[in-house]
């Protein structure tokens, strides 16, 4: 008998985004499929209600885009929330508006990594990239093989670059709306240091970010980020060291000497 096609929802999150999202929509539907690891991609863009055009760009591609939801949203964890609702597929990934996949056969290759290991999620590793261009790497964000404690040692995998089964949503629930920049380390850690998902590594660049995050844009968001993390650890009931809130962002050092 012939395997069911494996489906992928990406989902895109858009907000005032006319300046980068035709690339990270081009780098979706611009994906191959092996003809040895066949998927089905179902690609949805959530718009918080832009006003600069992105709209009209997004109905460039409406044909090929499975489902579009604009309208006003509580933030970016929202939007992510109303995408993953309406997803259908077998595995979820988020690919944020200013990032774009590494290849076009990103998605191929993390199929026939499902396949083959059976895992609840893939992930692999993420080049920061400067803003005007996306050739020129700033950080190469390894993120090596997962041991059990590792987030307790500041470890956590590339959010952009990895893909999760729609079971994991169901059964742990989706983003935390009380998080206003570390809503995606909570639920990664949720997800793999509170529940044990399974974890397969794809040693290979998936993703290219765009540098900029807001967490790391001052002193004054770092500091936030630190509480954000704090708080990340208690949501979910543990009681974080102070070596591990600061092992998170040295673990950051690394990455800016080993650029791909």
């Amino acid at each position: 008998m012939t395997p069911l096609l494996m489906r992928i929802s990406v989902i895109t999150v858009c907000y005032n985004a006319a300046s980068t999202l035709e690339d990270a929509v081009q780098s979706v539907l611009g994906q191959t499929a092996d003809p040895r690891e066949p998927f089905d991609l179902e690609y949805i863009v959530v718009d918080g209600g832009s006003t600069d055009g992105t709209l009209d760009l997004i109905e460039h591609y409406r044909s090929r885009i499975a489902k579009l939801i604009s309208e006003p949203d509580q933030g970016l964890y929202d939007a992510m929330n109303k995408g993953i609702r309406a997803a259908t597929g077998d595995v979820v990934a988020i690919l944020n508006a200013d990032d774009v996949y590494a290849s076009l056969d990103i998605l191929a290759r993390v199929a026939a990594a499902f396949r083959e290991t059976d895992a609840e999620a893939i992930y692999g590793n993420l080049n920061y990239v400067t803003a005007e261009d996306i050739t020129q790497v700033k950080r190469h964000w390894r993120a090596g093989d997962f041991q059990p404690g590792a987030f307790r040692r500041g470890w956590m995998p590339p959010h952009p670059a990895l893909f999760v089964r729609r079971s994991c949503y169901e059964r742990w629930g989706m983003f935390s709306l009380a998080l206003r920049s570390a809503a995606d380390y909570e639920l990664m850690l949720r997800f793999i240091h509170r529940h044990g998902m399974s974890l397969a590594y794809l040693p290979e660049t998936l993703v290219l970010m765009r540098d900029g995050g807001v967490s790391n844009a001052s002193l004054k968001h770092r500091i936030r980020a630190h509480r954000e993390d704090w708080k990340a650890w208690r949501m979910n009931g543990f009681h974080p060291s102070l070596f591990t809130l600061l092992a998170k962002p040295l673990r950051k050092l690394p990455q800016f000497l080993s650029r791909a």
